[in-house]
């Protein structure tokens, strides 16, 4: 990983609380979250397209035929993630809102290595595991569900 990719990587994560307290300021200010998350994917089904179409694509529209049925789920899971984040947020605040979905992130990853879903096996140790306990501490000392 060059420092390039991990910066991108940072800069992406730095901006995900904050398009989620746009979302629902937005949500506020109009037909409430579920709007607010729909005209978020609309913006960006938007530009997501003039970006493509500039890109010059080369594309087979009949591919679409072939592609497994669980492959348009991502769109879903991105539905169900900004949806939530939008009606969370207000509730939660940025910080714990964050915290909790990097933890449910790092556990997730890690299970689905573990079982090999979607790519091969790859072998969690201890090391990983020690390091998910610690993003839950973590998300622990930030979210502190005992107050």
């Amino acid at each position: 990983m060059n420092a390039a990719s991990l910066g991108l990587a940072l800069l992406i994560g730095m901006l995900l609380p904050l398009q989620a307290l746009i979302n629902a300021s937005l949500g506020k200010q109009t037909g409430g979250p579920l709007f607010a998350a729909l005209a978020s994917f609309l913006v960006g089904t938007s530009v997501l397209g003039v970006w493509w179409l500039a890109s010059r694509p080369q594309w087979d529209p009949s591919a679409l035929t072939r592609v497994p049925w669980w492959a348009w789920t991502g769109g879903v899971i991105g539905a169900v993630y900004v949806a939530g984040a939008t009606l969370l947020i207000p509730r939660m605040g940025a910080a714990a809102l964050i915290c909790a979905v990097v933890f449910g992130q790092v556990a997730g990853s890690l299970l689905l290595d573990h079982f090999g879903v979607l790519q091969g096996r790859q072998r969690v140790d201890g090391l990983q595991l020690l390091g998910a306990l610690l993003v839950l501490a973590g998300a622990l000392l930030v979210v502190k569900p005992w107050r």
